[in-house]
């Protein structure tokens, strides 16, 4: 994500998945402590799961999904239960969006990891861990597999087959999605009721 003044919104994406099929990751395994010295949101999608997708020696694991050519492009992120877990840096969400990721799927999210990602522009989507499986299932046997996530429908669906779960999310944080706000925005957005409120007040006094 940047930090320019350049706002996403997020409404339908259809799009294929990466599958990273491993339960309780952890915000220091998203991105490693080492690499938080940047105050700013660029670059750190280049370390997202650093420790997994490179050697010692520093080239790529060839069979890490992120690396794989088939998951090129692919901005849905599939991932175990329990995502997000362990300490509570902000950097795993700007990881993930500066990778190029609109969505995160998993059966469970940490709480503050799930704020985190809402915060900045990235739609955290929980889903039974059965649905979770179909996805898993599916990616397996096919790399161009893609998912339908309508965030104004609250749902998500597995496009070839139309298998479809809807998924909760704060009203607020959604229409700050819907409308591509942060908080500051959506103050912002309010000014002329503020400005009638304010002229009101002082015609009462």
């Amino acid at each position: 994500m940047s930090d320019k003044n350049i706002k996403k919104t997020i409404s339908t994406l259809i799009s294929g998945v990466v599958p990273v099929n491993i339960d309780n990751i952890d915000t220091d395994q998203i991105i490693p402590a080492r690499f938080l010295k940047a105050t700013t949101r660029e670059g750190f999608g280049e370390n997202l799961f650093c420790d997994w997708k490179k050697n010692a020696d520093g080239s790529l694991k060839a069979d890490f999904p992120l690396n794989e050519p088939k998951y090129k492009g692919h901005r849905i992120l599939v991932a175990g239960n329990n995502f997000g877990c362990g300490s509570s840096r902000e950097h795993a969400a700007w990881s993930i969006v500066d990778y190029g990721f609109d969505v995160v799927v998993s059966s469970f999210f940490a709480d503050i990891f799930k704020n985190n990602a809402l915060n900045n522009g990235l739609l955290p989507v929980q889903v039974s861990p059965a649905f979770l499986k179909k996805i898993f299932d599916l990616v397996q046997t096919d790399a161009n597999a893609t998912l339908t996530v309508d965030l104004e429908a609250q749902s998500i669906k597995i496009t070839a087959t139309g298998e479809t779960e809807n998924f909760e999310i704060n009203p607020y944080k959604k229409m700050c999605l819907l409308k591509g706000f942060d908080d500051i925005d959506y103050l912002l957005s309010l000014k002329p009721q503020i400005e009638t409120y304010e002229k009101q007040r002082e015609f009462n006094f």
